[in-house]
């Protein structure tokens, strides 16, 4: 019980910490040359989410460019999705087996998680609206392998960092070019879902 708590507090601290000097870090990250640097606290933005990912990844294809802005914000973003994912699954695992286990519907709707993990975790990626800290949570609470985890996570993230490092390069230069980016992703975005929609019809199909 104490070592919960004593990991929770000290989460929370330091995410109150990058939320007091957030703006200092985003104006560090438009001046920061080192790559590895960059990466490194990318990755601490991801794992501390008080600044919206889509302004951090913006800033850093401002800085790299689209190419390798976006593959900077993306292996940040994965790597810190894999951190969050074993900080819960060996900080809290009796307790999150205890949770989605223990009631009956709520081991229903686990279960049918577990069956189709990659395909889950693989969509909740894609939507951005989906956050990221709560699909590492519930992901590392439940039975999923990692490998499927951390495989789903970083092919699912792959178009949204590389869509904020684009946004962000292209805001440098011609803002039109951002929008039609925008717009382009907005379609993608229209067929995941209806993909995702058509998933969970054959799913509950499957049950019956």
């Amino acid at each position: 019980m104490f070592k919960k708590a004593g990991l929770a507090v000290i989460y929370l601290g330091a995410t109150g910490l990058f939320y007091l000097y957030g703006d200092s870090i985003l104006v560090w990250l438009r001046q920061e040359s080192s790559l590895l640097l960059v990466t490194g606290m990318a990755v601490l933005l991801a794992l501390f989410p008080v600044l919206p990912y889509p302004v951090v990844g913006g800033v850093i294809g401002a800085a790299f460019g689209p190419v390798l802005g976006g593959a900077v914000t993306w292996a940040a973003s994965t790597l810190a999705s894999v951190l969050m994912f074993l900080f819960v699954r060996y900080g809290y695992r009796e307790w999150g087996a205890k949770l989605l286990h223990g009631q009956s519907g709520l081991a229903r709707l686990n279960g049918y998680f577990e069956r189709n993990a990659f395909l889950a975790v693989l969509f909740a990626r894609m939507i951005p609206f989906v956050p990221s800290i709560a699909v590492n949570g519930y992901a590392g609470l439940s039975r999923i392998s990692f490998l499927v985890y951390a495989s789903a996570s970083a092919l699912g993230k792959l178009p949204a960092m590389l869509l904020f490092a684009l946004v962000g390069d292209r805001l440098t230069g011609d803002p039109r070019q951002a929008l039609v980016t925008l717009g382009m992703y907005v379609m993608f975005l229209g067929i995941v879902f209806s993909l995702y929609r058509l998933w969970k019809r054959r799913g509950r199909s499957s049950q019956v």
